[in-house]
């Protein structure tokens, strides 16, 4: 272009200063190579680390012999077909593994015969970890979504049996998914480590138009539950908030519940007790007890934490008593 100025360089010069170029972008990148002949004896190698440093002797940092045999043999067979060839191999390190793609390239002479080969070696370890960690997540959230999808349909049938009518079945329904969509956001929001109890409890009393400062009286320990223990606990939460806000303590202004946590000795480490408690006007203490509520409260949700329940019903009062054993739960 008119203007540019185009400076000559001496052909010694501008390839030692390619030459030079080369090696540091080898070197930038990771990328050894090395030239052997026909024969395989090195002709020359750059940027050999660890542990491409010696492909065959023994000692630390030094190829295993199987991985040895197997680049050996790729050579043998591109010096005899003049075909290149390539290579995945994986060598122990103290944190597992670290891989390596390996090509294999003929250097063909000018009438076309084989006279040496060139090996490239580039390590690929962080995508191979990024690969198996992307690969052990979408096994994770195929497990957790077939979970889902069991808590789901059971929860369909269980409202199905105790429904009045499709309008009936829909309102409830949609209030048992609601509460388990809200269970999960707080599972996917910590990574899918799990919730803690309290703010648990609260989000599914909340839910409900209750202001849990006011309506919710927590005491006790405030354990992490883990994903599942999570989603059960919450659907147990929501049946005893939506039965209160309709019958119970929470029907009324002045009314409340509360929610007490012990952690207690047992085998395999501390279980969780959790106990819900509110006052219940008298001509409402029956209303639940033939409903979905009480099959969820005590037979669904322990029965997926393999933990126990308790459902009391007694003049003026209501009284759900959860054990929930150690395996679902941290305490720090």
């Amino acid at each position: 272009m008119p203007g540019d100025e185009v400076i000559a360089l001496h052909p010694a010069e501008s390839g030692m200063q390619l030459g030079r170029a080369l090696l540091h972008a080898l070197h930038n990148a990771g990328i050894s190579v090395l030239y052997q002949d026909r024969e395989l004896k090195t002709v020359w190698a750059r940027n050999m680390r660890a542990p491409w440093a010696s492909d065959t002797a023994d000692g630390n940092g030094i190829l295993p012999a199987a991985q040895i045999d197997r680049i050996g043999a790729a050579k043998r067979d591109v010096i005899a077909s003049g075909n290149p060839q390539r290579l995945e191999i994986s060598v122990p390190a103290e944190d597992g593994f670290r891989w390596f793609q390996v090509w294999v390239d003929a250097d063909h002479g000018d009438g076309g015969t084989v006279q040496g080969v060139v090996t490239t070696m580039v390590e690929t370890t962080d995508q191979k970890r990024r690969e198996q960690t992307l690969t052990t997540l979408l096994r994770e959230v195929s497990h957790r979504s077939k979970n889902l999808l069991a808590i789901i349909q059971s929860i369909a049938t269980q409202t199905g049996r105790y429904s009045d009518g499709i309008a009936d079945f829909l309102t409830r329904f949609r209030g048992r998914l609601q509460s388990l969509a809200s269970s999960q956001d707080l599972v996917t929001s910590s990574n899918w480590r799990g919730a803690a109890l309290r703010e648990l409890v609260s989000g599914q009393v909340g839910r409900n138009g209750v202001d849990p400062s006011h309506g919710l009286r927590f005491r006790g320990a405030n354990p992490y539950l883990n994903p599942n223990a999570a989603l059960h606990i919450g659907l147990a939460m929501h049946e005893l908030a939506v039965n209160s806000v309709s019958y119970g303590a929470l029907s009324r202004p002045d009314g409340f519940v509360e929610v007490t946590t012990d952690l207690n000795a047992a085998a395999g480490g501390p279980a969780l007790s959790l106990t819900w408690a509110e006052i219940v006007p008298a001509s409402d203490i029956e209303h639940s007890q033939k409903r979905f509520g009480s099959v969820a409260l005590e037979r669904v949700v322990p029965a997926s934490l393999n933990g126990t329940a308790t459902l009391e019903l007694m003049p003026g009062r209501l009284e759900y008593r959860l054990v929930v054993p150690h395996g679902n739960f941290e305490t720090e």
